[in-house]
C-alpha cells in the first residue's frame, strides 16, 4: 500500500511518465522501412525479422501510431556485418566456443527535432556451442537474443535519451 501511494505522488508530481522511459516529444507516428541485408553473408528472412521487431518494441513501448511514410519518426538502414567468429579454444586447438555477431547501420530521423537525428551503427552478438550448427534452434535462439539487444538500444538511443 505505501510502495503504490509513493508511485502514485510520484507520477502525480511528475507530471506524465511512461516507464519505458520514452520520450516521444510531440511525435505522433513513426515508420520503420525495411532494414535491407546487405552483409557478405546473407542469412534469409534476418532482414524482414528485425525490421518487424524494432516495429513491434516501438509500438508496444510508446503510443506512437505506425504508418507507412511520412512518419514524425524514420528508422530507416540496413544490416551490415553477419559473421561467425571463433571464440574460445580446446586443449586441441580447436573452438570451444563460436560467437554469431550482427551489425546494423540505423538512420533515424526526427522530423519535428531535427537535432535528435542519429546515424549509428549497433551490435551485439551470441556465443554458442562450436560443435554446435548455427541453424533451427540455436539460429533462432540466437537472432532472437541479438535482435532483442538491438532493438532495445535503438529505442535506448532514438526515444529515451540514454
Amino acid at each position: 500500500m505505501l510502495i503504490a501511494g509513493i508511485l502514485l505522488l510520484s507520477t502525480i508530481s511528475c507530471g506524465i511518465y511512461s516507464f519505458s522511459g520514452a520520450d516521444t516529444g510531440n511525435a505522433q507516428t513513426f515508420q520503420v522501412n525495411y532494414f535491407q541485408n546487405s552483409a557478405a553473408i546473407v542469412e534469409p528472412g534476418i532482414d524482414r525479422t528485425f525490421t518487424l521487431q524494432l516495429q513491434d518494441l516501438i509500438q508496444s513501448q510508446t503510443n506512437l501510431s505506425l504508418t507507412d511514410s511520412n512518419g514524425d519518426l524514420v528508422y530507416e538502414g540496413e544490416i551490415v556485418d553477419y559473421y561467425v567468429s571463433p571464440m574460445s579454444a580446446t586443449a586441441e586447438s580447436t573452438a570451444a566456443q563460436n560467437r554469431l555477431t550482427i551489425v546494423v547501420q540505423l538512420r533515424f530521423f526526427n522530423t519535428l527535432d531535427p537535432e535528435k537525428d542519429l546515424d549509428r551503427r549497433f551490435s551485439f552478438y551470441y556465443d554458442y556451442p562450436a560443435n554446435a550448427q548455427l541453424q533451427g534452434a540455436v539460429l533462432s535462439t540466437a537472432l532472437e537474443e541479438i535482435f532483442t539487444r538491438i532493438t532495445q538500444d535503438i529505442f535506448n538511443a532514438t526515444l529515451a535519451n540514454w
